[in-house]
């Protein structure tokens, strides 16, 4: 008998139980246990029918992914569960923790499924630019209608137990501490009915209205067309769920499997692959063993109310955690508690919360106005306006005034975090934290250390990622660190590139069409242009603009034009700002550009860029920089990022084009050596 399986017979029931820490990961070993017990309990006339349950802290959470690619034995499981499936004994899974991907296809070739309330379900294989190919967007629909299916597939996200019963996803919910009690209780119930055993793949109730109905389908895709742009799976989930519809289950799983097979392959899977894999590598530093305790954060404070700091306060007051938001005028501290208010019950408006959530989260919030309440406060954060001295003064006063072991963190987007720890006699207590706008929203947590940070304190920027919900990546000190550093080259040739002719629309259809939610003219003026302080020392577009009053969205008028609805429009005031600047700096025009011109000027840099951010060891691995990218600047997924897409493209063709550049334009596009040395020896960033 399997180690990991244990099986009994109570009163004429099989149960039968899977234990393989930590989340029972459908390995081949697990996935052989499973039929191993199956097999046993479906030979034994004394079993009428059968429960399967799995111990520890979840239902089989899903296919161990670990095992893609690699040679491992093949498994009969598929084969038992069909001849479970069509077999006379009613089976049961009982559910709780996670039934996800495999472990829920798993669950649908049971004849009925019971859960905790606790429990959630789902079908997330989009995620990874793959979908279920294990019979679930065949069984599926059968069960819960094929709108209800594309939603849930296409959008990937795990569903709670409630809902999922509501959907038909699960026939009924246990108790949350007798699962097992209530998974048999239910199962007698079924032998006591003896009602006739029918298999979700036999079930056409849910489906039959929808046969036919192709308008269904096109609806779908015509509503999430904007979403969905530039996923491969999405369309091939469609597909296969109008197979489910439309053909005999047989056909409809050949259908499935064909349309998997060629995710599996496509480049786009791969990169969603990668960075699944990426995501969950950041935590991982060589010289903070994970078994570094991390420092306690019962309390914090943040310093300043603005847009940032009511981004980073709503962060934490989402964990449970009390914020005293201190600011240096009750109006600003006025403006900013209005502000997180606002933010919270547009999400009762949405439905994402309940009215008397936002009161218990803004009663986490102690308003102060001196510095004095962060006295015994466990981490500061500093969120003010980015200069300098502004900075230092601050963390000069927090030394005196934040209690000893205390956290001192800067939320700089660019400054260096060891300059302003020497405003403290504790610069093993100073470290960057950098947030991205708006900062209870996005995922991505720069962690910066600082040459003099404690490895106790950096472990502790690590998990309160974690805590908040967010992915760390691990940053040295350099200007702008590691997300906002690489990305400067694309903003800076975005601007050269208008003064030569190629229009701000241009340039943000190239990188739109690339997969960008937005160009990053369109992602200034939703940004605002003042949001940074325009470089004063040389006449620019957006200085120009700034001088114009034209900030953006806000106002209405940015790099372009904007009606009521905020819709963009080219501006002729922006084109004449554009000729003067080129015009005063001597550019000449050198008119349109293809879209792969615009996209190599643009973002080859990137890469480039990359490429000495790890020569210089300011982050850890190529990774990393691909999971800023993808988290902090909206980088699409399904490229991978700037290194996994420019090893999918050759680094040899990279650095051709940019030598070819740097004849034209000059040392702005000279190769780095790790990316020549990389180009030259048939190297890779991320393989």
């Amino acid at each position: 008998m399997s180690d990991l399986k244990s099986a009994w017979i109570d009163d004429g029931i099989g149960v039968l139980q899977i234990d393989s820490p930590p989340v029972n990961a459908l390995s081949v070993r697990v996935q052989n246990a499973i039929a191993e017990g199956l097999t046993e309990l479906g030979r034994d006339e004394a079993v009428k029918a059968i429960v399967l349950i799995c111990g520890g802290r979840t239902f089989f959470a899903g296919a161990d992914i670990s095992e893609f690619g690699t040679d491992v034995e093949e498994s009969n499981l598929t084969q038992v569960l069909e001849e479970t499936e069509r077999g006379s004994k009613p089976v049961v899974a009982a559910i709780h923790g996670t039934a996800l991907g495999g472990g829920y296809e798993l669950a649908l070739y049971c004849h009925y499924r019971i859960a905790t309330p606790s429990a959630k379900v789902g079908l997330p294989e989009v995620k990874l630019g793959l979908l279920p190919g294990g019979g679930g967007t065949q069984r599926l629909p059968r069960i819960v209608g094929a709108a209800a299916a594309l939603e849930i597939i296409v959008g990937g996200d795990p569903i709670p137990a409630p809902r999922a019963l509501e959907l038909g996803m699960i026939d009924a919910l246990a108790g949350e501490a007798t699962l097992m009690e209530d998974a048999i209780a239910f199962t007698r119930r079924l032998l006591a009915a003896n009602q006739p055993l029918q298999s979700v793949r036999d079930r056409q109730d849910r489906i039959a209205a929808d046969k036919g109905d192709a308008a269904l389908f096109e609806e779908f895709r015509r509503k999430n067309a904007r979403a969905l742009r530039g996923f491969k799976a999405p369309e091939h989930i469609i597909r296969a769920i109008e197979a489910a519809v439309e053909l005999p289950f047989d056909q409809g799983m050949k259908r499935e499997d064909e349309l998997f097979q060629e995710l599996k392959a496509s480049p786009e899977s791969a990169a969603q692959r990668y960075f699944f894999f990426a995501e969950r590598q950041t935590s991982k530093v060589s010289d903070v063993p994970l078994s570094r305790d991390p420092l306690a954060l019962g309390s914090v404070g943040v310093i300043g109310a603005g847009t940032m700091g009511g981004g980073i306060t709503m962060s934490f007051l989402d964990s449970g955690v009390p914020v005293t938001l201190v600011e240096t005028k009750q109006d600003a501290l006025d403006r900013g508690l209005a502000l997180i208010r606002k933010n919270y019950e547009r999400s009762v408006k949405s439905g994402r919360l309940k009215p008397e959530d936002v009161e218990l989260r803004l009663a986490r919030i102690t308003p102060a106005l001196d510095l004095a309440a962060l006295s015994q406060a466990d981490l500061v954060i500093e969120a003010v306006y980015e200069d300098m001295a502004v900075k230092k003064e601050i963390f000069g006063k927090l030394d005196r005034i934040a209690k000893p072991g205390a956290i001192l963190a800067s939320n700089t987007s660019y400054l260096d975090i060891d300059e302003i720890a020497s405003a403290t006699g504790r610069p093993e207590s100073v470290i960057g934290l950098h947030f991205f706008s708006p900062a209870n929203v996005m995922r991505l947590l720069e962690v910066v250390r600082g040459a003099r940070t404690s490895t106790e304190v950096i472990a502790t920027g690590l998990k309160l990622a974690k805590m908040l919900r967010k992915v760390p990546v691990l940053s040295r000190v350099c200007h702008g660190f590691i997300a906002n550093r690489i990305m400067a080259p694309r903003n800076q040739q975005a601007e050269n590139l208008i003064l030569e002719g190629v229009s701000p629309e241009a340039v943000d259809k190239a990188l739109y069409d690339y997969g960008f939610a937005m160009g990053p003219f369109q992602m200034r003026d939703l940004a605002g242009l003042d949001v940074t302080k325009p470089d004063p020392s040389r006449r620019t577009v957006r200085g120009e603009l700034v001088k114009l009053g034209r900030l953006g969205q806000k106002r209405g008028a940015g790099f372009y034009d904007y009606d009521e609805q905020r819709r963009p429009s080219p501006s002729p005031v922006v084109a004449d700002i554009i000729a003067d600047v080129a015009k005063s700096a001597g550019v000449q025009n050198k008119g349109p550009l293809t879209d792969e011109e615009i996209v190599a000027r643009l973002l080859y840099p990137v890469v480039n860029e990359g490429a000495r951010i790890l020569d210089e060891g300011i982050a850890l691995r190529a990774s990393d920089i691909d999971v800023a990218c993808i988290l902090g600047y909206n980088w699409p997924v399904f490229t991978g990022g700037p290194m996994f897409w420019a090893d999918s493209i050759g680094l040899p063709k990279i650095v051709a084009k940019l030598s070819e550049l740097e004849v034209a334009y000059g040392e702005a596009f000279r190769a780095s050596r790790l990316l020549k040395e990389k180009a030259a020896t048939g190297g890779s960033f991320t393989r």
